[in-house]
């Protein structure tokens, strides 16, 4: 079974169809906010460094890679409101608070947090020890002061940290994901950290460019947002050729940095084709032409 179907049938048993027999426009907009997901690239590369350290606990695996897309989902939902992005669209279709109104939107979000640890604890009996750090290192990338939610409140600061504000808003799932996996299969977290920052780097240099560079129905969600709300970017600090520059820089770290573990060699093809699939069409094109 590949990583995609893993992931898929983990979450529908998180979220069937049928829904969890609470208020049912609550259902439906928990189901909406996760199915159907996009890349589920978190998860993926959680559950790519579990099987490169042995994944002797697969069910405590896809626990984990389940809850770490559900805090992603749950970032995404409250990110969408009027408060913060006020974005129509997420997916390709009506973002939570658009298809079902604001308090749910909020109530969707903190749901989909709880829900995340709630499926750890549901599978710690398989390896207590572990669950316990699994849940350490996804409350850690979660809150603050290092977590998505310290990325968030960093747009609400005089003066930015672009590093530690994409540290926390995009590097803290990765860090998550690559040590989360690591800490499933029963390796040490820590060695695991720097690949996560990297790959975490890369995506949001490569989101700045998308941001730039894309139209929304490329991306299924409004573009131009970091100029239209002022945010830090890669793009407005370095130009479009050194933002992609800089995203070549940081995925050859990224191979560079993966410990050494019986899996090494397909991690880093995975790194590579991530980095194939992140760089958008139109940096390609810029980068095909002579002289740019």
């Amino acid at each position: 079974m590949g990583f995609s179907e893993r992931i898929e049938r983990a979450i529908d048993r998180t979220f069937p169809a049928t829904g969890l027999g609470g208020p049912a426009r609550l259902d439906a907009a928990l189901r909406h906010a996760v199915v159907p997901g996009g890349a589920r690239i978190r998860p993926t590369i959680l559950l790519s460094v579990a099987m490169a350290c042995g994944d002797d606990r697969p069910a405590l695996s896809d626990a984990a890679a389940v809850a770490l897309e559900l805090i992603h989902c749950a970032s995404l939902v409250h990110d969408d409101l009027p408060c913060f992005d006020d974005a129509d669209m997420r997916r390709g279709k009506p973002s939570v608070h658009r298809a079902f109104s604001q308090p749910l939107a909020v109530l969707t979000g903190d749901a989909l947090i709880v829900k995340a640890f709630e499926v750890i604890a549901a599978a710690a009996p398989a390896a207590p020890e572990r669950a316990v750090q699994l849940v350490g290192q996804l409350a850690c990338r979660t809150g603050a002061p290092h977590g998505i939610c310290a990325g968030q409140g960093w747009e609400s600061e005089a003066e930015i940290d672009l590093s530690a504000y994409h540290k926390a808003k995009t590097g803290a799932l990765f860090c998550a994901a690559t040590q989360m996996g690591a800490i499933a299969a029963g390796q040490e977290a820590d060695p695991w950290e720097e690949l996560g920052a990297r790959i975490g780097e890369a995506f949001q240099v490569a989101d700045d460019l998308r941001d730039a560079l894309c139209s929304a129905q490329e991306l299924g969600k409004p573009v131009g947002q970091d100029d239209l709300h002022g945010r830090p970017s890669a793009v407005t600090r370095y130009g479009i050729d050194g933002a992609l520059g800089r995203l070549d820089d940081i995925l050859a770290g990224a191979i560079a940095s993966i410990p050494s573990c019986r899996g090494e060699a397909a991690l880093a093809q995975m790194v590579r084709l991530y980095a194939d699939r992140i760089v958008p069409k139109a940096a390609r094109a810029r980068r095909a032409v002579p002289g740019e």
